[in-house]
């Protein structure tokens, strides 16, 4: 009785490690690693700065940084982002954070101000993941039309489509039935995206990682095609081609 009791006692004591050890074990569980050759991050200001060589040592292969919010708000600290990712040799992208507070065609000014016409670039990418409500004044009256002229825009002015970077929330109210022909950047942590299974490029999979020559989390992402590749849209929009890491694959 008392060798049993101390087993189950035995049992709990080792649930209850890995309960006390799972926030600091979180940052390092990295399965998408081993599925996906190419690893990637996305930084703002929020990451303070950056020692881009160090963060190459680290294994990033790419990068998509903060360049705009909204109809106005610049990120603070793009311009040192950009130099410094260039100069270290990182694939780099700028972002747009989507708000459903100003026109697309105002977000899209924003945007094209600020992030410079540079041909080693990645594709572009909009963050749409703004739920609202807006601060000041109302929303804007069709979210995904706005988007489309956002897209519309930044592609008339760069020559490539951005990726559409989307929470399954987002996409569940806004674009389930949207945007068919873009490619999409999912936010799915953990487990592999479940949702725009044949459009996705870019997989989101960590919100809380660890990656040298940045002090504290940063978001990690796994790429699925190379976005500097021409074969990542066929003639059929953003399907993924064959040679791709197929869905479900873990």
């Amino acid at each position: 009785m008392l060798g049993r009791a101390l087993a189950v006692l035995g049992i709990l004591a080792g649930f209850a490690l890995v309960i006390l050890s799972a926030p600091r074990l979180y940052p390092y569980f990295e399965p998408a690693r081993l599925i996906y050759g190419v690893h990637g991050i996305d930084v703002s200001h929020h990451q303070g700065p950056i020692d881009w060589p160090a963060v190459v040592g680290g294994g990033v292969a790419f990068v998509y940084m903060k360049a705009t919010e909204g109809g106005d708000f610049v990120d603070p600290r793009f311009a040192e982002n950009w130099a410094g990712a260039a100069d270290a040799g990182v694939k780099r992208g700028a972002y747009h954070f989507f708000t459903q507070c100003r026109s697309g065609a105002a977000q899209a000014a924003n945007f094209i101000r600020v992030v410079p016409r540079d041909a080693s670039a990645l594709r572009h990418a909009l963050d749409a993941e703004h739920m609202g409500p807006c601060r000041e004044g109302p929303a804007v009256d069709d979210v995904v039309a706005e988007i489309e002229t956002f897209l519309d825009q930044v592609q008339a002015h760069y020559g490539l489509r951005p990726l559409v970077y989307t929470t399954r929330e987002f996409h569940r109210t806004y674009l389930r039935n949207a945007l068919d022909r873009d490619g999409f950047w999912i936010r799915s942590l953990v487990r592999p995206p479940s949702f725009r299974t044949q459009h996705w490029v870019v997989w989101q999979y960590h919100n809380w990682g660890r990656r040298p020559g940045i002090e504290g989390p940063v978001d990690l992402n796994v790429l699925r095609c190379p976005l500097w590749s021409d074969d990542v849209q066929g003639e059929n929009g953003w399907t993924v081609p064959l040679h791709c890491a197929p869905p479900g694959v873990f």
